[in-house]
């Protein structure tokens, strides 16, 4: 019997995905909903699960290939055919796991959409004793950072997935074995990372692979510059420095990388710190490169006196905070304010969809939020049927949830509007990037008094300057300029708000 692996619903206004990632080959055994491989859209990476357990049969679209939505991607015979894949995983040496007494550490669940990981920081080496529970490793994803606890107490035996290594959901990282009063000293190899560490002035541990090329190449770890995390020296970048030095040719080391970087000197180079960017500021970067690249960006300004606001909210902010258990900020008045100028400029709220516009009928908010990671914007649905104190409940409880890295993919999805407040920062003024495939994103910026001529007479007002950047594709220039008219003038009278004015 064979069972077809097709497409799944992509969301919303999305009819295409490219295929990422295969995790399965022909010939592997697979699980009922085991993942086999991973799509990416313009919105969304999407996880594709096993529809039955059996053998993995043909594989119809490759990496790389456009797909539309229920094509067929596989197939999956039935039976358990082929023994799993994972038994010859490890190729560097055989994996201890059936020996008696040891166990497998596997990587925890990730959260909803989460496929793969970056191994950030190994916390301990092979042979060290390790007691329950007791970190063993960290994990970078694109969203948060994944601590692993130790599975049972022992004998840190053997680490299947160094630091840099990316692995899936379901990979093992290492092998716990034997008990921990019985535990030997670590390996002499085990200890030279450290000792590499301590003489090249860094408190961090290069590669063991990297350790043993150079000493195979008689390099010292000071000639060698690390891209691993923290500036750690990995393998390929010994490889590099062999090659460089074999053709003594300063160029010839950044050959391989994707963008070519202009020669440093010795001296500065010595002063410099390299560090791997994390797996979310790669596709923070991706979608902003996306963005400028797609689509037809352009930003108009204007400029709101805050008196009116800033009076309404000083009067009723303690009551506010009493009844609802939650201070009043601006952000939900300028959520307000845009909901209400979505209406009558409403391609502001919608999206470019092949030759088709797609006007939306409701408000969906993103607001961005600063973390300690990056910029993620957390969405909040239905905004414009939301009151203040639903409104600022939301935006609170999001940011707190996005500093602590908890959002789902969910809550950062469906948005049709977005809101960037610079202004907390200190930015007087800024042009925000569009949030594909969004048609446009207000920029708040910092409330400053300035002197302001009002009926003939130059007085000191609180003023912000605004900014709206738009896709000129969509939105003409007359209606995005209406748009921030209308913002401007609901948050300078508030009672606009009330009246539907």
């Amino acid at each position: 019997m064979t069972t077809e692996v097709r497409v799944p619903t992509l969301g919303e206004s999305v009819t295409e995905a490219t295929v990422a990632t295969w995790f399965k080959k022909p010939g592997d055994a697979v699980a009922v909903d085991e993942m086999l491989c991973e799509l990416e859209t313009d919105k969304v990476t999407v996880e594709v699960p096993s529809p039955a357990a059996g053998t993995m049969g043909e594989i119809v679209a490759a990496e790389g290939d456009t797909v539309g939505v229920d094509a067929l991607l596989a197939t999956i015979q039935a039976g358990e055919g082929a023994a799993p894949a994972p038994a010859a995983a490890p190729a560097e040496a055989p994996a201890p796991a059936a020996s008696g007494g040891s166990v497998d550490v596997m990587v925890p669940t990730l959260g909803e959409s989460v496929t793969e990981a970056t191994v950030s920081t190994w916390f301990k080496q092979v042979g060290d004793s390790v007691a329950q529970d007791e970190m063993l490793c960290e994990l970078e994803t694109d969203k948060v950072s994944v601590e692993v606890p130790a599975p049972a107490s022992g004998v840190l035996a053997e680490i299947t997935a160094p630091e840099g290594t990316t692995v899936d959901a379901t990979a093992k990282l290492a092998v716990i074995s034997g008990a921990a009063s019985g535990a030997a000293p670590a390996p002499a190899a085990a200890a030279a990372p450290a000792a590499s560490a301590a003489t090249s002035g860094k408190d961090i541990a290069n590669a063991p692979s990297a350790e043993k090329a150079m000493a195979e190449a008689g390099l010292s770890a000071d000639l060698v510059q690390g891209t691993g995390r923290d500036g750690r020296v990995m393998k390929d970048d010994v490889a590099r420095a062999v090659a460089a030095a074999a053709t003594s040719t300063p160029a010839a080391a950044p050959a391989a990388a994707q963008a070519p970087r202009a020669p440093v000197a010795a001296e500065d180079a010595s002063r410099e710190e390299r560090v791997k960017m994390t797996r979310l500021r790669q596709t923070i970067a991706k979608r902003l490169k996306d963005a400028q690249n797609t689509a037809a960006i352009l930003t108009t300004y204007n400029e709101v006196d805050m008196t009116e606001v800033m009076a309404l909210r000083n009067q009723y902010k303690d009551q506010f905070e009493k009844k609802h258990g939650v201070r009043l900020g601006f952000m939900s008045f300028f959520t307000k304010a845009c909901c209400h100028a979505l209406k009558e400029v409403p391609e502001v709220n919608a999206e470019i969809d092949g030759t088709d516009i797609v006007y939306k009928n409701f408000v969906h908010m993103g607001v961005a939020a600063g973390t300690p990671q990056g910029l993620v914007v957390p969405v909040i649905r239905d905004a414009d049927a939301m009151s203040f104190a639903a409104i600022e409940k939301a935006i609170a409880e999001k940011g707190k949830r996005a500093r602590d890295g908890k959002l789902s993919m969910a809550e950062m999805q469906g948005g049709t509007f977005t809101i960037s407040n610079g202004g907390v920062y200190g930015s007087l003024m800024s042009s925000p990037i569009l949030n594909p495939p969004q048609s446009g994103i207000l920029g708040m910026h910092k409330i400053q008094d300035r002197p302001m001529a009002i009926n003939g007479e130059v007085k000191i007002r609180p003023m912000m300057y605004l900014a709206l950047t738009y896709d000129h594709r969509i939105v003409d220039g007359k209606g995005a300029v209406t748009f921030l008219v209308r913002v401007k003038e609901a948050l300078e009278d508030p009672r606009r708000l009330l009246m539907d004015l």
